[in-house]
């Protein structure tokens, strides 16, 4: 008796060109040109956020010898840290007794800079996934020889690279300034290991949310969460508690560089990032592309009539931001207003460093302290107007703006809307910076007073704030990027936060945008500086609005 025959359907199917191996490598294929491509396009972000983040690295170390030159002014320093609301804001406080240099810079400026790679790393992985979808990029990227996991391996890879860079200059910054050695390694390690476990995060986010600016609020969410629960852990005991332990920056923070070294804190960022990147893979496999695992909710059958005018259109979508900013100023404000007597015992003690708040002169002290202080959360303020103009870019690119203006909305009308409620957004959330401020402060000292005036002085940096935004309105309008905004916003930043420190003339000092705004309440109201800043901030939105209307819109 013969032999069956093996059939087609018997035989087992041929393995895939290259083995096995390349099966299991099948849907990561294309990754690595993803990754070049992606450096490509973030070149110039990735070098102003490393060259921002050693810049100021550098700047601390050179100036803070200056600002406590021994032993004593460290003490007091490290009295304010003693403080809860000190150790809320700023670290655990560990090393206090011999508090110097290196101990400061540990204890105080880690769980800035994690913040900030943090966002960084937030931005970038969201950038190169979520709104890679959102704008159909995606999709006409993987009609080629794209695997599935690509995109997120090659964000995630680009995630990687970029913290390394980071963590590498501000090795470099350190050792410029004397710190160095086992314990600096342990800071930038641990830096850059909160970047990777927040990037983690943003690649979670970015499967459940829809839209790029979910995916990017519910990080920076998760973010401004683990900052409260380490300053809550860090104020409730001296080195930090329990509750320190449940924040990635604290991890970092916990390392106890320059005092006592160990690594074993950063296991913990480690595998953290390590799982968050295994369930970004998961969730990405049970979702379509373009789709969120969380579905936006439906929208009414018809809008509501606020929504029928441009001036409402900008308010619904922008309220959730504006939300957003406003809780941060008041968190924040309360906070630094509760620590307004201690920061002016220290500056009795060191007059030097009351200068560099612009807080000398004589005077109220207090108010003088709380004056600088409202300027600098009127810097925070611009960052959103300019921010909320710059939406206008992000909709004309995405075709929204030629819907609206298919309407009987003229190009003027349409600009006008959004700088008004970029303008309204702008003057509530100064006001909230200014009561938030005042009445932590009053409650500090007793003053009850304080709340009104620096409610009401807060409003003197509104001219200065919708300059900004008219200089981005300037450049929508003439669709000339927004880089030079930046520029321009930064440097004013940088000159009104150390131009004192830095020794910089007075003259460029006075002619700084928030050397211009008198410092209300610790000095009295002058109008000719505000009423110009006013004509100015009108005079560049005016021309703006001349540019919009003489050019073609984004096809």
């Amino acid at each position: 008796m013969s032999a069956p025959t093996r059939t087609a359907a018997a035989r087992p199917a041929a393995p895939p060109p290259g083995g096995e191996r390349a099966a299991r490598l099948e849907p990561f294929r294309g990754t690595r040109r993803l990754v070049r491509f992606a450096l490509r396009r973030d070149r110039v972000r990735l070098a102003v956020w490393t060259l921002s983040i050693s810049g100021l690295v550098a700047y601390f170390g050179a100036a803070l010898p200056v600002v406590y030159p021994d032993a004593a002014a460290y003490q007091t320093r490290a009295a304010i840290m003693r403080d809860p609301s000190g150790a809320f804001m700023t670290g655990p406080g560990y090393g206090l007794d011999d508090y110097d240099l290196g101990t400061m810079f540990a204890n105080e400026m880690v769980g800035m800079f994690a913040v900030a790679v943090g966002l960084m790393s937030i931005f970038l992985v969201v950038r190169h996934t979520r709104a890679e979808e959102e704008t159909g990029r995606a999709e006409l990227v993987r009609s080629g020889v794209v695997g599935r996991r690509a995109h997120l391996t090659a964000a995630l890879v680009h995630l990687v690279v970029a913290n390394a860079v980071v963590a590498g200059v501000l090795l470099a910054a350190m050792a410029s300034v004397g710190l160095g050695g086992p314990d600096a390694v342990a800071v930038v390690v641990g830096i850059a290991l909160v970047g990777l476990t927040f990037g983690g995060v943003a690649a979670v986010t970015a499967q459940v949310a829809e839209h790029a600016r979910a995916a990017s609020g519910l990080a920076g969410a998760v973010l401004g969460l683990a900052y409260v629960l380490r300053g809550m852990g860090d104020a409730q005991q001296a080195g930090g508690s329990a509750l320190s332990w449940s924040s990635p920056i604290g991890w970092a923070q916990q390392t106890r560089a320059f005092v006592d070294l160990r690594w074993w804190p950063l296991v913990l960022c480690l595998v953290t990032a390590a799982a968050l990147v295994a369930v970004a893979h998961v969730l990405s496999e049970r979702r379509d592309v373009g789709a969120g695992l969380l579905r936006a909710r439906s929208g009414r059958a018809h809008a509501r009539r606020g929504l029928l005018s441009p001036v409402g259109l900008a308010v619904r979508t922008q309220r959730a931001e504006v939300a957003g900013w406003a809780v941060g100023l008041l968190v924040f404000g309360v906070l630094t207003g509760s620590m307004g007597q201690a920061i002016v015992d220290g500056f009795e003690s060191q007059p030097e460093l009351a200068a560099v708040f612009g807080a000398a002169g004589g005077g109220d002290l207090l108010r003088g302290t709380l004056s600088a202080f409202l300027g600098f959360f009127a810097m925070a303020v611009a960052v959103y107007a300019v921010v909320s103009v710059n939406r206008l870019g992000r909709e004309e690119d995405a075709g929204r703006t030629a819907a609206v203006l298919a309407t009987a909305v003229s190009r003027p009308r349409w600009l006008a809307s959004q700088l008004l409620v970029t303008a309204g957004a702008a003057t509530l959330l100064l006001l909230v910076a200014g009561a938030s401020l005042g009445a932590g402060a009053g409650g500090s000292v007793g003053d009850g007073d304080l709340a009104g005036a620096l409610t009401l002085g807060s409003l003197a940096h509104l001219p200065v704030v919708l300059g900004f935004a008219g200089l981005a309105a300037l450049a929508h309008g003439l669709r000339a990027g927004t880089w030079w905004v930046w520029a321009l916003l930064v440097a004013s930043i940088v000159v009104g936060l150390y131009g004192p420190l830095l020794n910089l003339p007075d003259v460029v000092l006075d002619a700084a945008p928030f050397g211009l705004v008198p410092a209300v309440p610790g000095e009295a109201w002058s109008a000719p500086p505000l009423v110009a800043l006013s004509a100015v901030a009108a005079g560049l939105a005016a021309l703006g609005a001349v540019g919009l209307r003489r050019r073609d819109l984004v096809a």
